[in-house]
C-alpha cells in the first residue's frame, strides 16, 4: 500500500503495479527539466493545467525514479497504460496531488491542476 503521508502513489503502468513517488531529489529533478526557479514556480507551471506528452513521461519517470525504480524517460515513453492518454494524465496528476497536498484522501483543496489536467 502507498503511504499518501509520504505522496506515494500506485499505478498500473507497463503492465506492472508500481510505486511513484516525487522525493525532493526528484522535485529538484523536475525544477530543472521544467526551468523552475523553485518549488512554487513548479507547482504553478503544473497548475496550467496544460501538459505535453514530454511533460507526463517526465512527471512519471521522476516518479518511478523517486520510488527507486532504474527508468529513463525514454523507458516510460513506450510503456503502456489504461485509458491511453488520459491514464498517464491521471497518474500524473494524482502523483501531483499526493505531492503537493490534499486532505487523507489524496484530494485537497489546493489542486495542483487547474480545472481538468489535459494532456497537449
Amino acid at each position: 500500500m502507498p503511504n499518501l503521508h509520504r505522496g506515494e502513489i500506485e499505478a498500473e503502468i507497463g503492465g506492472a503495479r508500481r510505486r511513484l513517488v516525487l522525493t525532493l531529489g526528484a522535485l529538484a529533478e523536475l525544477e530543472s527539466a521544467f526551468g523552475a526557479d523553485d518549488l512554487v514556480a513548479l507547482a504553478e507551471r503544473f497548475g496550467t493545467g496544460r501538459l505535453k506528452a514530454r511533460d507526463l513521461a517526465r512527471i512519471i519517470g521522476a516518479g518511478l525514479r523517486g520510488a527507486g525504480e532504474a527508468v529513463s524517460d525514454d523507458e516510460v515513453a513506450a510503456m503502456t497504460v489504461g485509458g491511453g492518454a488520459a491514464g498517464y494524465v491521471t497518474i500524473a496528476a494524482t502523483l501531483i496531488a499526493a505531492t503537493f497536498g490534499g486532505d487523507s484522501e489524496g484530494e485537497g483543496a489546493s489542486r495542483p491542476f487547474a480545472a481538468e489536467p489535459r494532456a497537449t
